[in-house]
């Protein structure tokens, strides 16, 4: 992908990167393990630009994103992405994830059923672990069939999925102490 600029910018979950062109974003970074390691991931995928300043639209995509990873229910739906050379499939499966409202789960053949192959779970699967746009299309809102967290390519994997989620507001269905009707609550 073609990205005029990038830049880093923090998180609460970490330093997270973001790229733009003329045409919309061109990708967005999870955080790696530190500082360093988002800067040298963004310029393997973007070789041809530069760390820069981003323009005011791009701005505020960044305070969107650290909003929605401090607790913000925002969708960030309404973002413009430059999609040129994601594979047709791909760009359904990224159109499909962002639908998915703040907080929810839904499952790999989920998204197949909504992209109307309903057999291909896998592939949506390997489409998310290609996502050049984490956390604007969330791919951490998707989980195995049986609810379970596999796979997740960001750095941290399955712990900055769980992480993310839980930021969300989303709860794994186990009762907890202040849940009406729990044993705990019962004492």
């Amino acid at each position: 992908m073609h990205a005029r600029g990038f830049a880093l910018f923090p998180t609460p979950i970490g330093t997270c990167g973001i790229a733009w062109n003329e045409r919309g974003i061109a990708g967005a970074q999870l955080p790696e393990t530190d500082e360093r390691g988002t800067r040298n991931r963004m310029r393997r995928r973007f070789p041809n630009s530069a760390e820069a300043s981003p323009p005011a639209i791009v701005t505020v995509a960044i305070d969107r994103i650290t909003a929605l990873l401090d607790g913000a229910h925002d969708d960030l739906a309404d973002l413009v992405l430059d999609m040129a050379g994601v594979p047709d499939f791909n760009q359904r499966v990224y159109e499909a994830a962002r639908r998915i409202p703040p907080g929810t789960v839904v499952t790999y053949g989920d998204v197949a059923r909504r992209v109307g192959e309903p057999n291909a779970s896998q592939a949506v699967g390997q489409a998310l672990g290609r996502n050049p746009f984490a956390p604007i299309v969330p791919c951490h809102r998707i989980v195995s069939a049986d609810g379970t967290m596999h796979g997740f390519s960001a750095g941290g994997g399955t712990a900055t999925k769980l992480r993310m989620l839980t930021i969300e507001g989303w709860r794994s269905g186990e009762p907890t102490l202040f849940d009406a009707g729990s044993p705990a609550a019962a004492t």
